[in-house]
């Protein structure tokens, strides 16, 4: 009887151990859970003369932030354009516009677009299309870009309802003589425009 009791006994799970939780083929303990994978930065620019920075800019710039992560406005230096604003008022206009997003920076630049984006490690161009008009000629330059080079994607957004009949363009013809552009710009633009043009 005492035999066999021992050999009940000697079947009985014994007490656990430190070892037993111990990977069999590293002897360490068993790792704890990976964290999620950071995501890298996705960076993008919007490239464009801004003279002036309108409603319908500030729209695109606002609403590429659901799904970039750093967005460069890059005020481009036209050589094509006798713009009304210099470089620098441009500049100044787009970030007292853009104050409150400090996802986007503001930078002008001069030269080719794609050596702008590999120097800031952008990934992505946006441009607005606010006609079918403008399709042609976006749709070549992504091409010419894409040619370039080979890392750089193109997004095109459509302008939100209200804002797509706004252009720089007209926004200057209407404060030149004298027209109400409150509703079309920010404030500190309609001040520029006004101390612009000598409007009071």
């Amino acid at each position: 009887m005492r035999a066999r009791a021992q050999g009940r006994w000697s079947r009985r799970a014994r007490p656990a151990t430190r070892l037993d939780y111990l990977s069999p083929a590293t002897n360490a303990p068993p790792s704890a859970p990976r964290p999620p994978p950071s995501h890298l930065t996705r960076v993008a620019i919007y490239a464009g003369s801004f003279d002036p920075i309108t409603h319908g800019h500030e729209d695109i710039m606002v609403r590429s932030l659901e799904f970039v992560d750093r967005l460069v406005v890059a005020v481009a230096t036209n050589v094509a354009k006798q713009p009304l604003f210099t470089v620098q008022e441009r500049v100044d206009l787009v970030r007292a516009t853009m104050v409150k997003q400090r996802q986007i920076e503001v930078r002008a630049f001069d030269g080719l677009l794609v050596n702008f984006a590999r120097e800031i490690g952008a990934t992505l161009l946006i441009r607005g299309l606010r006609a079918v008009s403008d399709f042609e000629y976006e749709y070549q330059m992504a091409l010419m870009n894409r040619h370039l080079s080979q890392r750089l994607e193109t997004v095109f957004m459509i302008p939100s309802l209200d804002t797509t009949y706004i252009s720089a363009s007209l926004v200057r013809e209407v404060a030149r003589f004298g027209g109400d552009v409150t509703a079309l710009v920010h404030p500190e633009v309609t001040r520029a425009l006004r101390a612009k043009f000598g409007v009071k």
